[in-house]
């Protein structure tokens, strides 16, 4: 038919095996693995071969599966399919795994040859489990290492508590059908209190509490807004922490910085209004107070404000200005903390911020001039041997902050690098010496987004030789 899609050949479903029967034919690891899978929905398990596994003869010894313990025949086994719900084969004999196909097709039982869709009529999909939460990931039998390597993006981003919502949900399911009748004020009801701190409360095993805000709801419709102190991290997506995913999968709104990059905000809701506060040498979208005062607004309007800061938000990033000012309104507020760019770039440029032979302290210090163009810093406490200095926004003052650090003690030939775009697939590490670093930068054009680092560890920046 015209203007649909090219078909898949698979459909996805969900079958109650909830003691039914299924065979197993294959006594290895795969059928130890699939057996595993198979027990924990309540189906009872028979396993047929001569011989087993190490971890499949404990599940027999625990009673968790039965053993059929006999070689395969495919006369016999058209016996043994009478009633099964399910057969896998799971043997290295990929002709006696056609033949047992053909025998399951032709009785009609659904059949898996492991590692071989072209002659199963299903296929078991990488499943991502919370309880009763199940996330199904296929790609139609072609790509097994595909599949499994989403159910581990999946699994990054799903909190560990989320069989106590799902219980607590199912719970009120009926006691909220008689109280609520009308299905689409239930569904808002329940979107509430996925998007309230009744949702957290379930999420962490307090059903008290999560009762108790489910009937805050169902007397209050008062929206009440939040806002989120989030840390993005160096740059890198892989680098998000998962309850900065989980906020941005949340958010109403998202007020940004400069260094929040296109990819980082891929993540955030669809939806989400984008407003972007961020600050750019001699330039300032918005000033600081405005940022407070609009966070402020929104949050008492009812919008739950995602407030996302390159690196860490209390790592040169103003997060406790802003924190003041929402106390100060009594707005309520969640911190999530991020990796730092100084941890960040420094790990992927391969230079250890600290090391035992020389460096057992680190600073982090900003590189900004004051009016005249002037550093004013503690020059005594940073021109240091035995520490590393980590200098945010250092790019542009970088001639004057090595010959100042070379001027109160450091030598010329002191290790230096510059880390551009630190954690990106473009990274950049220039590595020099406080007398050449300058020049070097120049001449490779580096630009920001920068971090400099000056220590000895900088002699012990090891590549990986995949690298």
């Amino acid at each position: 038919m015209q203007g649909l899609s090219k078909h898949t050949g698979w459909f996805p479903v969900v079958l109650r095996m909830q003691g039914t029967r299924v065979l197993i034919v294959g006594g290895g690891n795969i059928a130890a693995s699939k057996a595993h899978l198979l027990v924990s929905t309540g189906a009872r398990v028979e396993v047929l071969s001569a011989s087993l596994c190490s971890e499949l003869e404990r599940m027999v010894v625990d009673g968790a599966v039965h053993h059929v313990a006999q070689d395969t025949c495919v006369q016999d086994l058209r016996l043994r399919l009478a009633g099964c719900r399910l057969v896998y084969l799971a043997t290295n004999d990929r002709d006696l795994n056609r033949d047992i196909a053909a025998v399951c097709k032709a009785q009609n039982v659904p059949v898996c040859a492991v590692d071989d869709p072209a002659i199963s009529t299903f296929i078991t999909p990488a499943l991502v489990t919370r309880g009763k939460v199940q996330i199904a990931i296929s790609t139609g039998g072609t790509a097994p290492v595909l599949a499994r390597r989403l159910r581990t993006m999946v699994e990054r981003i799903l909190p560990e508590g989320l069989h106590h919502l799902a219980n607590f949900m199912s719970a009120m399911r009926n006691e909220l059908r008689q109280q609520i009748p009308d299905t689409s004020a239930r569904r808002q009801l329940w979107e509430r209190f996925l998007d309230g701190k009744g949702a957290q409360a379930a999420l962490v095993g307090d059903m008290a509490e999560a009762t108790r805000k489910l009937q805050e709801l169902q007397t209050d419709n008062t929206v009440c807004g939040e806002v989120w102190l989030v840390g993005a991290g160096p740059g890198n997506p892989d680098l998000l922490t998962l309850a900065a995913l989980r906020l941005m999968q949340d958010a109403d709104v998202v007020l940004y910085d400069n260094l929040v990059s296109p990819e980082i905000l891929n993540y955030v809701r669809r939806d989400a209004e984008r407003v972007f506060v961020g600050k750019k040498r001699n330039r300032h979208t918005l000033p600081q107070e405005n940022i407070n005062h609009e966070l402020i607004r929104r949050a008492q309007a009812g919008q739950r404000v995602l407030r996302l800061k390159g690196g860490d938000p209390f790592i040169f990033g103003r997060g406790g200005e802003e924190l003041e000012a929402l106390a100060k309104a009594n707005v309520p507020f969640r911190i999530v903390p991020g990796i730092s760019a100084a941890n960040g770039c420094a790990a992927y440029a391969g230079i250890p911020l600290t090391h035992r032979d020389c460096a057992q302290a680190c600073l982090f210090i900003t590189g900004h001039a004051r009016a005249d163009g002037t550093l004013m810093l503690a020059w005594n406490t940073i021109a240091l041997k035995n520490q590393t200095v980590v200098i945010y926004m250092g790019l542009t003052m970088l001639g004057q902050l090595c010959a100042q650090l070379i001027a109160h003690g450091l030598p010329e030939n002191w290790p230096a690098a510059v880390v551009e775009k630190g954690t990106l697939p473009e990274q950049r590490v220039c590595e020099g010496t406080l007398a050449t670093l300058p020049a070097l930068v120049a001449d490779w054009q580096i630009k920001s987004p920068a971090l400099v680092i000056v220590g000895e560890v900088v002699r012990h920046r090891v590549i990986s030789p995949r690298n």
